[in-house]
Order: structure tokens, then C-alpha cells, then sequence
């Protein structure tokens, strides 16, 4: 590792540019050259399925019919739109940026759009459940919420647009010092890191912040009130709870405690060495790829759990002719046995029958 004592701003291949020292590292370059493009294209193809199985059941066969289907089918538009950018990022990783700048503004917005969407849409999804649950005699008597809840996704996307402009703007494709052309986010002459660090702490808050209490706090309140109940299936809605609490923090605070550190950084006007800028790199490489696998475990979390997704997967089944009719007469007779909702609580959570 040579360190050059040049003041540079953008040395880093992914879609946020955080290190603000070049240093030429080939170690690093040679690292995500191959980590990279491998693990988006593990992610790329498990969420594209996952996500698109979502869809075609959800338009196909739920027709939309509850403020869940309404959010489901907006998570996981926006987790495939999402993945659709890992392709070009993986590209940038593994030669460099050769799609222009037009492109670049494509794509690095449409990244932050989406990655937005899905974590708002997360937020809503949490709220939803609280009001399901706990509140769920004032869900019943709501005859509008479906309506409510379409008008909610439509302001979610054009609250997130509007906070994707930087991007949208000011990225290009720039070559840098050590001769490779990425895509970045450029800074305007004279606007020192203002911009920069307007753009990390709005993905910490919107990112990870807002998700992260709406769960703690919508969740644990559920958690209390399934607890108090009787049912034998609430063991089952509790794990499922666990679950997506614990996927939300295993796959986003790493990410998030890293771009802290940096923007302190940054805010700090610290020139990092060369060695701390390497390990910089390496730290975003891997926890902003494990990041990425949230898009892959939300359908899961959130879809197939639920008993009405499986019944629905199932026709799916029985249509392609995998399935005879005997069979998926038997299945669901099975799942009506075992399944007992109370007031009509699961369909809308989509979490197992209480």
C-alpha cells in the first residue's frame, strides 16, 4: 500500500463514497473486485425470485385486498427495483464505471430511492401491525384503510424522490487519481462537506433510525398484548417478532455504525492514514453487503410466513400443474384445522393466526 499525499474525496466503489484521503490500495480494489460482484449476483438472484413470486401472487391472486397486501406489494417493488442496481454496481467492482454519467444518475438515484422506500414502507408495515393487534377493533370499524393506506405508499415515494435529488444531481461518472472512472456523488465548488454529510446522516435517520424505533416500539407493545393472550398460536407470532427484529439489526446497524464513524469523521475535517482508509474500506465493502440481504429475507419475513401467502402459493402450484386440486383441497382443509384467527387479525398482519 503506497499512501500519496494528495487530497482526493472519492475513493471508495461503492454506490456512497465515504473516504475522504486516496490512498492506492490495491489490496482493497483487488478484494472487492471479486467479493463484490459475487455476493450482489447471490443476492441479486435470491431476492429477484423471492420478490417477483411476491408480485405475481399478490396481482394475480390477492388482488389487493387488505392495507397489508397494499404495503406488501410496495415493499417488495421497491426491494426489486432495488436489487436491479446491484447488476451495474457489480460491474463498477469488478472493471469500473463504463455505463456514463446519465447512467450514474439513473442508477445511484434510483439506488437511494428504493433503499428509502423500503425502509419507510418497513416503518409503515410496523405501525400497521400495532394497529391490527392492538387497536383492532378501530382496523375493523376503519372502512377506508385500504384507501389510506395507498395514499401513504404514493407519499412515501415522492418523500423519498425528493430526498434523492443530491443524487439524482450530482452524480457522475469521474475518473479518479489512480486512473479508474467511477460513479460518485460530486460535491459543488465551494460547498466544503456540507452536502456530503447531509447525505449520510438523512441515511442513518431515514435509513435505519426511523425503522428501528418504529419496530422496537410497535413491536414490543404487540409482544405485551400477544402475551396477555390466550391463544395456542402466539408462541408462533412471537418468533416471528424475534425474527424480524433481530434480521432488521443483524443486517442494517453494522452498515449504519460504520457511515457514523465516518461522517464524524468528516465532519471532524480529519484526513484519515492510508491504513485507516483501507480497513475504512473493507468495513463497507462487507457490512453494506450484508445490508443487502434484507431484500432477500423480507419476503420471507413478511410474505411467506403468513398461512394466506401459502394458500395463495399453492394455487399458484395447482395452475402450473404441479399440484393436483385433490391435493390443495387437502392442504387447505389441513390449514383451516389448524389455524384458528381471532377477530381476523392474521390476514391483516400476515403474521401466523394468534
Amino acid at each position: 500500500m503506497t499512501e500519496i499525499y494528495e487530497y482526493y474525496e472519492d475513493n471508495i466503489t461503492l454506490p456512497f463514497q465515504i473516504s475522504v484521503s486516496y490512498c492506492e490500495n490495491t489490496e482493497v480494489d483487488d478484494f472487492s473486485g471479486v467479493f463484490m460482484p459475487c455476493f450482489y449476483s447471490i443476492v441479486f438472484v435470491i431476492g429477484l425470485l423471492g420478490n417477483s413470486l411476491v408480485i405475481v401472487t399478490y396481482v394475480y391472486y390477492e388482488k389487493l385486498k387488505t392495507v397489508t397486501d397494499v404495503y406488501m406489494m410496495n415493499l417488495a417493488i421497491a426491494d426489486l427495483l432495488f436489487l436491479c442496481t446491484l447488476p451495474f454496481w457489480a460491474v463498477d467492482a469488478y472493471i469500473e464505471w463504463i455505463f456514463g454519467t446519465c447512467m450514474c444518475k439513473i442508477v445511484n438515484g434510483a439506488y437511494t430511492v428504493n433503499l428509502y422506500s423500503c425502509m419507510l414502507i418497513l416503518t409503515c408495515v410496523s405501525v400497521n401491525r400495532y394497529k391490527a393487534i392492538v387497536q383492532a377493533t378501530k382496523m375493523i370499524n376503519n372502512k377506508n384503510k385500504k384507501k389510506h393506506s395507498m395514499f401513504i405508499c404514493v407519499g412515501v415515494w415522492v418523500f423519498t424522490i425528493i430526498l434523492t435529488l443530491p443524487e439524482f444531481i450530482l452524480s457522475e461518472a469521474h475518473t479518479s487519481a489512480s486512473n479508474k472512472t467511477k460513479c460518485v456523488m460530486m460535491s459543488p465548488p465551494n460547498s466544503g462537506n456540507m452536502i456530503k454529510v447531509g447525505v449520510y446522516v438523512t441515511q442513518m435517520v431515514v435509513g435505519f433510525l426511523i425503522p428501528f424505533v418504529a419496530m422496537i416500539i410497535c413491536y414490543s407493545i404487540i409482544a405485551k398484548t400477544l402475551l396477555q393472550h390466550k391463544g395456542c398460536q402466539k408462541h408462533k407470532s412471537l418468533k416471528i417478532i424475534f425474527a424480524v427484529v433481530v434480521a432488521f439489526v443483524f443486517c442494517e446497524l453494522p452498515f449504519n455504525i460504520v457511515l457514523l464513524i465516518d461522517t464524524i469523521k468528516i465532519i471532524k475535517q480529519e484526513i484519515p492514514s492510508c491504513e485507516y482508509t483501507a480497513n475504512a474500506d473493507y468495513a463497507i465493502i462487507v457490512t453494506e453487503s450484508i445490508a443487502y440481504v434484507h431484500c432477500c429475507l423480507n419476503p420471507i419475513l413478511y410474505v411467506f410466513l403468513g398461512v394466506k401467502f401459502r394458500n395463495s402459493f399453492l394455487k399458484i402450484l395447482k395452475d402450473a400443474g404441479c399440484i393436483s386440486q385433490k391435493q390443495l383441497a387437502g392442504y387447505l382443509k389441513t390449514e383451516s384445522e389448524t389455524s384458528r384467527p381471532v377477530s381476523g387479525i392474521s390476514e391483516t398482519t400476515t403474521m401466523y393466526p394468534l
